[in-house]
């Protein structure tokens, strides 16, 4: 069972958290047609962490925040892992350099420089809460991307009510589709870009090019091994996003989506599973805070808890069997468990490796709350998902294709 603290710590969380919703819905109800289009990706009242674009904090990953949509705030945050550039001092060429993706040649003449997967994560938060640059989100992203050595390019995409569905899946697949043109343009700037005639063609980018090249990415990321890691209601956006990856196909290329991790995933339907009676009361995110959540999150007219948003169980396209390979975490108090479980079963009858994790007297989101991040069970689940994601980012390992 979970240890008295964490029990109080539970009734403290869902007191707030169902407060939090009240005020959202009676927000949302006074305001019924005010929907911002630029909408909002954090709340005021949760403690955030500042970026920093240097390795001299002593963590090994460096930071930067960056916006890819005029239209909307929908915002990124780059986890770079210091193992990307090797300076003889933690990144800094002992001078204090704020490093910034490409550097001064005087200052990376024989040092060894690699490119890294990618990991596109999305937070959770029961799509009304959370950010890629919380406290708690922050020190996640920077666990995986020095566990698993790859660099984490965390997603801070719309909330409801302010943006209901599908404002998310579509910032995520605004992300993918960034990603690609990333991709892209890495191959361009570094002459991989073959020309009319057959041949390479060098660096090929004017003022206007190099403005639009993310230079981490250019420089150190490896976006054909990219794989996509959603934690509660991002995995409910990372599983969608990996579809779209499936329908797209080659027209992604050179991005490849290689596998995904679905932690604790946000899933729900009309008919309720074992899990879902007996739990429902389960600690921190209860099935009846969690259905306030899903109303503000599907639009009135769209409520329906087997959603293909929802419910992954509800049959549709592409078939299962063109999914990534799937991680799946689940906890043991956690009254979504089954219906995770039983999704990840219907990948493994596909032929789709789809291992499930289950940790014993854990609670949802057991690995990525603030509380409990440094908890063993939370270490450990890190430590389980870099064993699993090395084997689709090792470069024997990233054939995989669709």
């Amino acid at each position: 069972m979970p240890s008295l603290a964490v029990k109080l710590y539970s009734i403290i969380f869902k007191l707030t958290k169902r407060y939090q919703l009240h005020n959202l819905t009676l927000r949302s109800q006074s305001s019924p047609n005010n929907t911002n289009p630029l909408g909002t990706t954090s709340r005021s009242d949760e403690p955030t962490a500042a970026s920093n674009p240097t390795f001299t904090d002593g963590s090994g990953v460096a930071t930067k925040d960056i916006h890819i949509d005029p239209f909307s705030r929908l915002s990124l945050r780059i986890f770079l892992p210091e193992t990307a550039v090797n300076f003889s001092v933690a990144g800094t060429g002992g001078d204090g350099h704020v490093y910034k993706g490409y550097t001064p040649p005087e200052m990376t003449r024989g040092r060894f420089h690699k490119r890294l997967p990618v990991v596109l994560q999305f937070h959770g938060g029961g799509f009304v809460s959370g950010s890629n640059d919380s406290a708690s989100n922050d020190v996640f992203c920077r666990r995986i991307a020095k566990l698993c050595d790859v660099i984490v390019v965390a997603v801070g995409y719309r909330l409801a009510p302010e943006s209901r569905y599908p404002a998310s899946f579509d910032d995520g697949l605004k992300v993918l589709n960034w990603m690609k043109k990333q991709a892209d343009l890495s191959q361009i700037g570094n002459g991989n870009f073959k020309g009319s005639d057959g041949k390479k063609v060098g660096h090929v980018f004017d003022d206007f090019g190099l403005s639009m090249v993310e230079p981490w990415l250019a420089a150190h990321g490896d976006l054909s091994r990219c794989v996509l890691l959603g934690v509660s209601c991002g995995a409910n956006i990372a599983d969608y996003l990996a579809r779209k990856a499936v329908e797209a196909g080659k027209l992604l290329d050179p991005l490849k989506v290689v596998a995904q991790v679905l932690m604790y995933p946000f899933f729900i339907g009309s008919v309720p599973t074992k899990s879902e009676i007996k739990l429902a009361n389960s600690y921190f995110y209860d099935k009846a805070t969690c259905l306030l959540a899903w109303k503000l999150f599907l639009p009135e007219e769209e409520f329906d808890l087997d959603h293909l948003a929802a419910n992954p169980l509800i049959p549709r396209e592409p078939p299962l069997k063109y999914m990534p390979p799937t991680l799946t975490v689940v906890a043991d108090h956690d009254w979504m468990r089954d219906r995770a479980i039983a999704y990840s079963e219907e990948l493994r009858k596909a032929n789709v490796d789809a291992p499930v994790l289950d940790y014993k007297d854990a609670v949802h989101e057991f690995a990525t709350l603030d509380v409990l991040l440094q908890t063993p069970q939370a270490l450990a689940c890190a430590e389980d998902i870099a064993i699993w994601v090395k084997k689709y980012i090792s470069i024997r390992g990233h054939e995989f294709s669709y």
